[in-house]
């Protein structure tokens, strides 16, 4: 049996993050909503990403629902470092990217979120981050990416 926290079948999201020119995408499960009014959102960033760097340093970043057909976008954004690769650059080439409030985000994910970080919480592994919610776009009508459906494909562990 799986444990406690692998039963649950959970979104998978990208992070989209910024500052200054440098930018990087990251996978992220560790996510939730918190609050109904004012919206608020839970995310957790692991520790020594670069996506964590430029979240801390903007406090601005794009949460992107991920669509069940970007499942080939697991190795890229979550197993490579954006210290070591530019993923943006990957994506470009590969036309898969389109801008949105400032931020280059995935042009085929189901939605985006514009979150602004009011607080930080030392959680272990990641950073909890406290989110408002500043902005959305439903991109498109479509069934979204799961842990589950990662684990069917032998993407992640159970």
């Amino acid at each position: 049996m799986k444990k406690p926290w692998n039963r649950v079948d959970l979104p998978v999201y990208s992070v989209s993050s910024k500052h200054g020119s440098e930018e990087n995408m990251h996978i992220c499960t560790y996510v939730s909503a918190v609050s109904m009014e004012p919206k608020r959102y839970m995310v957790a960033l692991f520790k020594g990403t670069k996506t964590l760097e430029l979240v801390s340093a903007e406090k601005r970043f794009v949460l992107q629902l991920l669509a069940e057909g970007d499942h080939g976008l697991i190795a890229r954004l979550g197993r490579e470092s954006g210290h070591q690769v530019d993923k943006l650059a990957r994506l470009r080439k590969r036309q898969l990217v389109e801008d949105w409030k400032g931020f280059s985000v995935l042009s085929n994910a189901a939605a985006w979120i514009e979150l602004l970080v009011i607080g930080e919480m030392d959680a272990g592994d990641h950073i909890m981050m406290l989110c408002d919610v500043m902005a959305t776009k439903n991109v498109r009508d479509i069934e979204i990416l799961t842990l589950d459906k990662l684990r069917a494909r032998g993407l992640i562990r159970n």
